[in-house]
């Protein structure tokens, strides 16, 4: 009887995992150098309420989380646990950072947070299988 496993076709997931935080770290250092190259205020007016950000704070804060999602989906191709346990934290923190800009990017928002829910599932579910594929 054999014990050694075989990868299943779900590891495809950590490949859309890695490339998906690559783009979302991408995206996120974009915003956040463009948050600290521009105006030091950003305001908001939905149902007559005002919400006023510190642009930036929020641009350090995307800046460094976009760095380390890109980071992160990097080093998830080598399949090391270490690189998932970074993944899920810094998809955790990103959401986190999003759940905060709703009022002002409501569909911007949800979409990233779907998205690392997703990443968060992929790594979860099916990290170990990375180390079997090779």
């Amino acid at each position: 009887m054999s014990t050694v496993k075989e990868a299943t076709g779900w590891v495809g997931w950590i490949g859309f995992a890695g490339i998906i935080l690559i783009l979302n770290g991408i995206f996120s250092a974009v915003q956040g150098v463009v948050a600290l190259v521009g105006p030091e205020a950003y305001y908001v007016v939905t149902d007559g309420s005002l919400f006023l950000f510190d642009i930036t704070g929020w641009g350090w804060w995307n800046l460094i989380i976009g760095l380390l999602l890109a980071f992160a989906g990097v080093a998830l191709f080598v399949g090391a646990t270490w690189a998932r346990v970074v993944a899920v934290i810094v998809a955790v923190l990103s959401a986190i950072g999003q759940l905060l800009l709703i009022p002002a990017q409501p569909w911007w928002s949800l979409i990233v947070i779907a998205i690392d829910i997703l990443v968060i599932y992929a790594v979860t579910a099916h990290g170990r299988e990375v180390r079997l594929d090779d």
